[in-house]
């Protein structure tokens, strides 16, 4: 849910040193490369574990829960649930064409361009596939959130 990120996957890399070997929660691909993010309860990076990610040529981040913005979180977590729902053509293009000639519009304004799909969840798999965009740090998402074209 970060506009830098390029692409994200879950246990993907192995990392391995000196008879230590650790899978990282996140991989995360970024223009400025690599950075495998882990979930931790104590703040601070494991030395190891941060030695191992550095000699594979990845950037290294342990992630605690204050450091997260709740909020986000919280949003995050309410679309996420929707990244496998697919959103027909007809309905997308419906929508697009609408922010195109709107700038913006209210989350409740959008909902009203999906016809052949179910309404919230294509709305969730847009924001999911970078098609509209949606703040997700000032408000949980709501019937007054502002949603605009991506423009990453």
């Amino acid at each position: 849910m970060d506009d830098d990120v390029i692409s994200w996957s879950c246990g993907t890399v192995e990392l391995a040193m000196d008879g230590v070997t650790h899978v990282p929660d996140l991989v995360a691909e970024s223009q400025s490369g690599i950075v495998l993010i882990d979930a931790v309860t104590k703040a601070g990076p494991s030395a190891i574990i941060t030695e191992m990610a550095a000699a594979a040529g990845y950037q290294y981040r342990p992630l605690s829960r204050p450091e997260l913005p709740a909020i986000r979180l919280r949003n995050a977590k309410d679309l996420l649930r929707y990244a496998r729902y697919s959103v027909t053509l007809d309905d997308r293009i419906r929508v697009l064409a609408a922010l195109d000639e709107c700038g913006t519009m209210t989350l409740a304004e959008c909902l009203s361009g999906f016809r052949t799909t179910q309404p919230l969840p294509a709305f969730a798999s847009m924001v999911l596939q970078r098609f509209i965009a949606i703040d997700l740090d000032d408000a949980l998402i709501g019937p007054e959130s502002t949603v605009r074209r991506f423009r990453g």
